[in-house]
């Protein structure tokens, strides 16, 4: 929970007013070779692999918990036709049981992404800062650059208002 602000409400939440740095022309630093930027980029193409699998582990995580939660309605049917001796087994065995031991998918997840989802991210930020001032995507920039048609409507470099 948030401290208090000075009149005693809990402190607002503002959202941050990013710069759009995603519309500006991503171009490698001076000096950059072809084979940084390369490597920069499949560490940044590995990251978006580690992303669809966590899409698929949070997927896990509420299918999972989807599937527990009609467990229980199936508990309830069976007790509601007379069928109790059923419903406690489902209950007692089923019910509200680990997915792994000791753990429920939160805790898969949560793991997950202390360990080894932030661990990833961090040091693909770190290859950007160190390698390109900070520049994400320089390698799908320039790759964009090699296959639009310039001077083509929907090719262009960045939106009109980006300048």
């Amino acid at each position: 929970m948030s401290a208090p602000d000075e009149t005693g409400e809990p402190a607002r939440w503002n959202p941050t007013d990013p710069e759009p740095s995603w519309l500006t022309a991503d171009r490698r630093p001076e000096g950059v070779d072809d084979a940084t930027v390369e490597a920069v980029g499949k560490l940044g193409e590995a990251m978006e692999w580690v992303e669809r699998a966590r899409g698929r582990l949070y997927d896990f995580h509420q299918m999972m918990g989807h599937a527990d939660l009609l467990a229980g309605e199936a508990a309830e049917l069976l007790r509601a036709c007379g069928q109790d001796g059923l419903a406690d087994d489902v209950e007692e065995h089923l019910v509200g049981r680990n997915v792994l031991e000791g753990r429920w998918t939160f805790q898969i997840v949560e793991e997950f992404d202390a360990t080894y989802h932030a661990t990833f991210r961090d040091g693909l930020r770190h290859l950007e800062d160190e390698l390109l001032d900070g520049r994400p995507h320089v390698f799908e920039s320039e790759m964009k650059e090699d296959r639009r048609t310039r001077g083509r409507r929907h090719h262009e470099q960045r939106p009109p208002e980006a300048g």
